[in-house]
C-alpha cells in the first residue's frame, strides 16, 4: 500500500524537476538575450554617433531601440537631412535607420549670394551664375542682344526663389550697358558690387572706357576696374632728360620693362627730377641694356649739372650747358664712353661760347591759336618750298584756318625745308602753341590736351632730325584740353547748368508750353554743356505758380518740362538718362502774392538724381570686402507722356 503512494510522488518530483531546469534555462536564456540586444544597441548607438560627428552632423541625436536606429534633431537644410541619412546608412543596414528629424524653417535660412559671370569675345557672349527667380531673364537675353548688336548670347543661368537685393537691378543693369563699349570683357555683377575685366586697343582707348565707365556707375554699387591695353611699340626708342636752370625734367621717357622704368625715375630723382614723371613701358627697346645705359647717361648729365640728354634707340647725345669746363666735360664724357653697354654711341656737344659779330641767323615761326588759327612767317629757301609749306599746313589743319606771311630769302642751310616742314609737323600735337626754327635750333612751346604729347614731339623730332640736333620742347599738359580727363563731372554739369540760367530764364509763352523766341539761344548753350557731360542721371522739373486749378498747373509745368526735353533732344543730346517732371505749384521759391514772386515760381530747374543714401547693411559672407554705402531706389527716369502737346 506504502508503494503504491510513494510512485506518484516520486514521479511528480521528476516533473518538478524538469520544468524548473527548463524554466531557469528559459530565465537564462531570456537574460542572455537581453544582455546581447542591449550590447547590440549601445554599439550600434555608439558607432553611428561617432560616424556622424566625424561628418561634421553634431545636430544629430541618435537613440537605439532594438536593432532600430532612430535619428532626430533639427537639420540646417533638406540636403543636410538627407546626407544625415545616407551617413547613418553606412555604419548599420539602412533599413534599420529611422528617420525622425525636422528641417529648419526656410524663412530663416540665408538667402543665397546673387551673382552673375558675363563672359564676351569675338564667339559670343555667355551667361553664368546664380539670379533671383524675379529677373526677367527673357528681357535681359533681348537688352543684351539688342545692345550688343546681335551677338548670340549662351544663357547657363540658374534661378533662385528667393527676395532680390534692393541694388540688384541697377548692378545688373550697369553691367549689361557696360557691354556697349566692351567688345572683350568679363563682368562680374553683384548686388553691391560690379568688376569689369578687360582690354582695350591703347592707352587713349583706355581712358576714356575708364572715365565712361566710372561716370554711369550707379552711386549704391561699387565698381573694380581692370582695363588693360597692348604695350605700344615705341619708334624711335627714345628717352630725353633736361636740367636747365637747377630745374630737371623729362620730354620722354622710355622704358622695355618695369623694374628698367623704376631704375631710370630713380636716377631722375638722384639727379634733381621733383615732379611726377610718365614714363611709357613699350615694345621695340634696341638692347636689354637699354635700363642701365639710361641710367648711366642721367648721372653724366647730374655730374655736368646742366643740359640735354637724348636718347634714341641706341644713339646718345649728351649737349652739356655753355659754359661747363672743358676739363668737368672731358671727364664725364670719358667714364660715360668706357662704361655704356656694348651696342650705345655716344655723340657729346660741349657748345662754343657765342660770337657776338655774327650777323643774325634766320628763323621760321609758325603758330597756333586757340581757336584753330595757323599763322606762318620768317624764311624759306624758295617759292616752291613756300608752297609745299602752305599746302602741308592747310593738309594737316584746315585751309581757311592758315595764313602765310613767310618770305623767300638765299643763304639758308641746305636741309632748311626738312627743318621747317618737322617744325610744322609738331604743331599738331598741341591745342595751341608755336614752333621756332633756326638753322642750329628748333623749339616747340605750348599748351596741349595729350599727356604723351612731349614724348611724342621729342621722338618724332628725334627720328626726323637726328639725336645729335638741338632741339627745346615746352609744352605744358592741361586737363580742360583733354578731350578725356576735361569732361566734367555730373556736380560741374549741374552748376553750369544753374550758371547759365542764373542770368538767363526758359520762358514760355503764357498759358502754354512753347518756349518763347528768347529761349532758343539759353536751350543751345545748356545743350553744350550736357554734350560735354556725355550721359548723366538728371531730371527737369517744371514749375508754376498757384493762379489757376492746381490740376491744370501741374498739366502745364509737365507739358513745359517735357517741351525743354524735346528741344535737347532736337539738338542732339542724349537724353535717355534725362526725365521730365512736372511739379505744378507744389514748389515755390517764392510769394505768390507778388508778381514778383510768381514770375520767380514760373521755372524750369535741371538737377542731378541721386539716390538718397540709407544705413549699411553688410552680411557674413561680405564681412571680408570693404563696406558700401548704399542707397534708396532712384526715382523713375521715364519721360511723362505730354499731355498738352
Amino acid at each position: 500500500m506504502s508503494n503504491k503512494k510513494t510512485a506518484p510522488l516520486m514521479r511528480l518530483s521528476s516533473i518538478f524537476a524538469i520544468s524548473a531546469t527548463f524554466l531557469v534555462a528559459a530565465v537564462l536564456c531570456l537574460v542572455a538575450a537581453r544582455f546581447s540586444v542591449t550590447v547590440i544597441e549601445d554599439n550600434s548607438r555608439v558607432s553611428v554617433r561617432d560616424t556622424l560627428d566625424k561628418n561634421g552632423l553634431v545636430w544629430t541625436e541618435v537613440d537605439a531601440d532594438g536593432l532600430q536606429i532612430f535619428l532626430g534633431g533639427t537639420a540646417p537644410s533638406e540636403a543636410t537631412r538627407f546626407k544625415a541619412l545616407s551617413v547613418a546608412g553606412t555604419v548599420v543596414d539602412a533599413a534599420r535607420v529611422i528617420d525622425q528629424m525636422l528641417v529648419e524653417d526656410t524663412a530663416d535660412v540665408t538667402p543665397p549670394r546673387f551673382s552673375v559671370e558675363i563672359l564676351r569675345n569675338d564667339h559670343g557672349i555667355s551667361l553664368i551664375g546664380l539670379i533671383p527667380a524675379a529677373t526677367d531673364r527673357e528681357k535681359l537675353l533681348q537688352d543684351i542682344s539688342k545692345i550688343t548688336g546681335g551677338a548670340k548670347v549662351a544663357d547657363l543661368l540658374e534661378s533662385a526663389d528667393y527676395p532680390q537685393p534692393r541694388t540688384w537691378p541697377r548692378a545688373l543693369g550697369y553691367a549689361v550697358k557696360s557691354l556697349e563699349d566692351l567688345p572683350r570683357t568679363k563682368i562680374s555683377v553683384d548686388a553691391e558690387r560690379v568688376q569689369i575685366t578687360a582690354m582695350a586697343d591703347s592707352a587713349e582707348d583706355k581712358a576714356k572706357v575708364e572715365t565712361e565707365l566710372a561716370r554711369r556707375i550707379p552711386d549704391d554699387v561699387r565698381l573694380a576696374l581692370n582695363i588693360s591695353a597692348p604695350r605700344p611699340v615705341i619708334t624711335p626708342f627714345t628717352l630725353r632728360f633736361l636740367i636747365e636752370d637747377g630745374n630737371a625734367r623729362f620730354d620722354a621717357c622710355s622704358a622695355d620693362t618695369e623694374e628698367a622704368r623704376q631704375e631710370i625715375l630713380s636716377a631722375a630723382g638722384k639727379a634733381g627730377l621733383q615732379v611726377k614723371a610718365e614714363c611709357t613701358i613699350g615694345l621695340g627697346v634696341p638692347s636689354p641694356q637699354w635700363g642701365a645705359a639710361s641710367v648711366q647717361a642721367i648721372a653724366a648729365l647730374a655730374e655736368l649739372g646742366s643740359g640735354s640728354l637724348t636718347i634714341s634707340d641706341a644713339d646718345i647725345s649728351l649737349l652739356a650747358s655753355e659754359g661747363t669746363p672743358q676739363r668737368t666735360f672731358d671727364d664725364v664724357v670719358g667714364r660715360l664712353e668706357n662704361t655704356l653697354p656694348e651696342v650705345f654711341a655716344l655723340h657729346a656737344v660741349l657748345p662754343e661760347p657765342p660770337d657776338e659779330s655774327a650777323p643774325v641767323a634766320p628763323e621760321f615761326v609758325a603758330t597756333l591759336s586757340p581757336e584753330g588759327l595757323v599763322q606762318i612767317r620768317g624764311r624759306v629757301g624758295s617759292e616752291l618750298t613756300r608752297e609745299t609749306v602752305d599746302s602741308f599746313a592747310r593738309a594737316r589743319f584746315t585751309s581757311d584756318s592758315v595764313h602765310t606771311t613767310a618770305r623767300v630769302a638765299e643763304g639758308l642751310p641746305q636741309d632748311w625745308p626738312l627743318r621747317i616742314l618737322t617744325g610744322l609737323e609738331t604743331l599738331s600735337y598741341l591745342s595751341n602753341g608755336a614752333v621756332t626754327v633756326t638753322p642750329d635750333s628748333l623749339s616747340v612751346r605750348g599748351n596741349t590736351g595729350r599727356k604723351e604729347a612731349s614724348a611724342l614731339i621729342s621722338q618724332f623730332l628725334s627720328e626726323k632730325l637726328g639725336e645729335a640736333e638741338k632741339f627745346s620742347i615746352d609744352v605744358t599738359y592741361k586737363k580742360a584740353l583733354d578731350p578725356v580727363a576735361g569732361i566734367p563731372t555730373p556736380d560741374e554739369c549741374e552748376e553750369q547748368i544753374a550758371e547759365i540760367q542764373l542770368t538767363r530764364k526758359i520762358n514760355f509763352e503764357p498759358g502754354s508750353s512753347t518756349i518763347d523766341s528768347s529761349g532758343a539761344s539759353i536751350m543751345d548753350d545748356i545743350a553744350k554743356v550736357l554734350k560735354k557731360c556725355g550721359e548723366i542721371r538728371m531730371e527737369i522739373g517744371g514749375h508754376t505758380d498757384s493762379q489757376g486749378r492746381e490740376i491744370m498747373n501741374q498739366q502745364l509745368s509737365q507739358a513745359r518740362a517735357n517741351a525743354v526735353l524735346n528741344e535737347l533732344r532736337l539738338r542732339r543730346v542724349l537724353t535717355s538718362s534725362i526725365s521730365a517732371k512736372g511739379y505744378g505749384e507744389s514748389q515755390p521759391i517764392a510769394d505768390n502774392d507778388s508778381e514778383g514772386g510768381r514770375e520767380a515760381n514760373r521755372r524750369i530747374e535741371f538737377r542731378l538724381i541721386r539716390p538718397e543714401p540709407v544705413k549699411e547693411r553688410q552680411t557674413g559672407l561680405e564681412s571680408l570686402e570693404e563696406p558700401v554705402e548704399e542707397g534708396a531706389e532712384s526715382p523713375n527716369q521715364e519721360d511723362t507722356p505730354d499731355e498738352q502737346n
